[in-house]
């Protein structure tokens, strides 16, 4: 028998683990800082605390890109560390990891060859569906729910899932998180103000204003580069400002919204109409988007408290069921798995 269990949701900027042997859920960032293109120099939330402050040979890298694992050996890498870093480092666990469903298959294999490849020995790795992991972590009875709409507002993607039944009816991944809020902020600054600021300075005024609350006069003072003078200076930065920078991607999640429930099967779709739809993911904590949603879609908007977490305590509630555990999770090294057909 193995002797530990982990789940691990991969984000793009943070790792969730869900570790069975200490039961509790941990979590870090997802980055690795390279010190002249050879050497790692930090991981984790050390390296974050070095984004967009670190010298010229210190790169800040971000493994996870859209969803997906774009640089596997520096991801496999950071995965390790944070294993040995924050706790005893364990040979031969299981590891159920939660996926998108709508990416390739080859995408989809390399979460699995992560781990199945790496320093760690696993002994088995199993994919759970994170729209699953996520419907579970709502605290939703996924093998007896008819209908279901999940929408994961992460930092680099949106995942929409369609569940029924203990399975997956529609899910699309979309290019739209909090990074994409945050490049509109600081494009519509540059535009607009002829001021540069970086996307930490972005995302806090995101995160300082939330979406469309009752103030409007609101001002942040932000500091940055004057394109005007060229040197260092400071700036108040209107509300209506980040309103209007987050408006469009927002809007594009609506109509993605609305064109995937137009498409849902109608039995399935009356239930979500009667039920309304859950939100997850770190964007899902932004001031105000459940109201927005609410108004734009014209169904009941829900969400859980730390909602960033609820795919990794979906994995939680499969790794201490055997019953889920054995209807949701799968090996792609299983029989009747399509890649090996």
């Amino acid at each position: 028998m193995a002797r530990n269990v982990y789940g691990l949701d991969l984000g793009t900027y943070d790792i969730k683990i869900f570790d069975k042997k200490k039961d509790r859920i941990w979590h870090a960032k997802n980055v690795i800082a390279m010190k002249d293109k050879k050497y790692i120099f930090s991981v984790g939330d050390d390296a974050y605390e070095m984004y967009e402050k670190a010298p010229g040979n210190i790169q800040i890298i971000f493994p996870m890109k859209n969803g997906v694992i774009a640089r596997f050996d520096d991801m496999q890498y950071l995965l390790g560390d944070l294993l040995k870093e924050e706790r005893p480092f364990i040979r031969g666990a299981e590891y159920v990891i939660a996926v998108p469903t709508d990416v390739t298959e080859v995408e989809k294999k390399a979460f699995y060859d992560l781990v199945l490849h790496s320093e760690a020995k696993a002994k088995s790795v199993r994919i759970v569906e994170r729209g699953l992991a996520d419907g579970l972590g709502l605290g939703i009875d996924v093998l007896e729910e008819p209908g279901a709409f999940i929408a994961n507002l992460g930092g680099g993607t949106t995942e929409l899932s369609v569940l029924s039944y203990g399975g997956i009816v529609m899910n699309r991944l979309l290019k739209i998180g909090g990074e994409q809020l945050d490049s509109a902020i600081a494009n519509l600054v540059r535009h607009s103000k002829d001021f540069i600021i970086g996307r930490p300075t972005a995302e806090r005024l995101r995160k300082e204003f939330g979406v469309f609350d009752q103030s409007t006069g609101s001002f942040l003072t932000v500091y940055g580069r004057d394109m005007m003078r060229g040197g260092p200076s400071h700036i108040d930065i209107p509300i209506s400002l980040v309103r209007a920078a987050i408006k469009e991607p927002l809007r594009e999640c609506v109509r993605a919204i609305h064109s995937m429930l137009n498409r849902t099967p109608p039995d399935v779709r009356r239930n979500i109409n009667k039920n309304g739809i859950y939100i997850t993911g770190g964007l899902a904590n932004l001031r105000g988007i459940s109201t927005y949603l609410e108004e734009s879609i014209g169904l009941p908007v829900h969400m859980k408290t730390d909602p960033e977490l609820c795919a990794v305590k979906g994995l939680q509630r499969i790794i201490l069921n055997k019953t889920l555990y054995r209807k949701l999770s799968y090996s792609m090294l299983d029989e009747d798995y399509r890649w090996l057909r």
